[in-house]
């Protein structure tokens, strides 16, 4: 079982000798202006959710965007501050960027060409030039910030996802001594969608540069290695699943990332948890209804019409559950400037009103739509109130939403409900698994996580449970590391 204790000595016996630094567009820890104070907050990410664990354990420093309004009045000189705000284990080195940058880089090539590119939901990804030049610059940017950190020192190196996929190369023609890996957290997609890209060799490139590419499942990686052998010049050996390309080879390989199993376990059981289910259930009216949860940011990946449309169908064909069922839809706002995520929002607005304008009474409504960032406390306070969670994705990489609903029920009971085509799917398999696009299958699916005995929910939950314990976050860096030691000893 890899805690944080046993990750920390793997570090200091594998990589003793080098500097560990984090790289993403996102920081784990923004400062904002808040009613004349400056307030410390976690955003809504997977990504950092993750890592920020990694990160306590191993030490080092993280690179990151600083996109908060009070960044630059809590950073040193040199553009630092120490994180977590109250253990500060780690440094964040933050990168700045104007606006127009933030507009073409990651708005423009990595949310509207990007993200729609590597997720099959049919929507069309933008392909704009400009983007994609002032994508190449940031990343220029933060290969200046993360090497300007390394000095000439040896260094590892861990890049996140697809905002930065030129950066190994970058990092690497000015100093030889780093090794890098890069974690790839959304789908890589089929050759076939993959090739529309007028940079793809580029950006294939680029990736090449690192000697470990990580995805969450083995398609992910099989894609990626199907699509570099039909548009490089390189040589595959399936048998180590590495790519040998411009006289550097790259070693790829799945890594099913995950949470702190026993530190969400912790927390959820805290004073201040069970005082903010209290203040929820007062606040909304709540005695013995039958609670429903999902927790997203609102995009159009998470598949939360298709999940709304489910509840209204349930209760047009069981009737039974009205005044009965409350579903809370949690969702924060996401990418707004993006005129896809605007019509979204406006879907998901009309969506709600009209389902509750159809079956609400008086003193009853069956959805609860709370568009606002939550602080973790109240986000486990409705983890550990739920009867069920929906995780809906049409497309995802992992979900770490529906890991972190295993990891919150300490109770043992409660139903996750997951999308087959999210990536957690291939590990979380005694949740209830459903086809996102059918509401008609979503809703009789429901139906079952209402309906499901304690007895087979504690059954189903302490197999989910056991899993994520046993593959948690710190399994997932320390399988990361201990290959990279390998490749390194090639």
């Amino acid at each position: 079982m890899w805690t944080q204790d046993s990750l920390q000595q793997l570090v200091r016996d594998q990589l003793s000798d080098y500097l560990f630094v984090v790289v993403s567009n996102r920081e784990p820890y923004i400062h904002n202006h808040v009613n004349d104070k400056i307030e410390c907050i976690v955003p809504a990410s997977g990504l950092t959710v993750a890592l920020d664990p990694v990160m306590r354990a191993c030490g080092g420093t993280w690179v990151a965007h600083g996109s908060g309004t009070a960044d630059r009045e809590v950073v040193d000189a040199r553009n630092r501050v120490l994180v977590p705000p109250d253990t500060q284990n780690y440094t964040l080195r933050r990168v700045w960027l104007t606006e127009n940058e933030v507009d073409k880089y990651y708005f423009g090539f990595s949310n509207e060409t990007l993200w729609p590119l590597c997720h099959i939901v049919y929507q069309r990804p933008e392909f704009n030039v400009d983007d994609w030049n002032t994508y190449k610059y940031v990343n220029r940017l933060f290969a200046d910030a993360v090497l300007d950190e390394i000095g000439g020192r040896k260094a590892f190196v861990f890049i996140q996802d697809y905002h930065l996929t030129l950066l190994s190369r970058m990092l690497k023609a000015k100093n030889h001594r780093i090794i890098s890996a890069q974690f790839w957290h959304i789908p890589w997609p089929n050759r076939e969608a993959f090739r529309i890209c007028p940079w793809q060799n580029e950006i294939l490139y680029g990736l090449l540069g690192n000697d470990l590419l990580g995805f969450h499942i083995a398609y992910h990686r099989n894609n990626f290695l199907d699509t570099v052998d039909r548009t490089l010049e390189c040589r595959i050996d399936y048998e180590r699943f590495s790519v040998s390309h411009a006289d550097h080879t790259t070693f790829v390989s799945p890594f099913p990332i995950s949470v702190d199993f026993d530190r969400i376990s912790e927390n959820v059981q805290k004073p201040e948890v069970e005082q903010e289910m209290t203040a929820l259930k007062k606040k909304y009216g709540l005695s013995n209804e039958i609670v429903g949860i999902g927790l997203d940011r609102i995009d159009y990946t998470k598949g939360i019409p298709e999940r709304l449309k489910a509840v209204d169908l349930l209760l047009t064909r069981y009737p039974k559950y009205k005044k009965k069922l409350v579903f809370f839809q949690l969702a924060e706002p996401s990418r707004i400037k993006i005129k896809k995520y605007q019509d979204l929002n406006d879907e998901i607005d009309n969506l709600v009103e009209q389902i509750n304008s159809k079956h609400q009474t008086t003193d009853w409504k069956p959805i609860t739509y709370i568009k606002e960032h939550k602080s973790p406390v109240t986000l486990r306070a409705f983890n550990r109130m739920a009867r069920f969670c929906i995780v809906s994705s049409l497309h995802d990489g992992m979900n770490l939403v529906a890991k972190e609903f295993v990891s919150s029920r300490v109770d043992e009971t409660g139903v996750l409900i997951l999308s087959r085509f999210a990536g957690a799917a291939r590990e979380l398999d005694e949740a209830l698994l459903i086809n996102p696009y059918a509401v008609d299958e979503i809703a009789e699916t429901i139906y079952t996580a209402i309906e499901m005995p304690v007895e087979l929910q504690k059954k189903r939950m302490l197999r989910l449970r056991h899993k994520v314990c046993e593959n948690n976050i710190y399994r997932w860096a320390a399988d990361i590391i201990t290959e990279l030691v390998k490749i390194e000893s090639i």
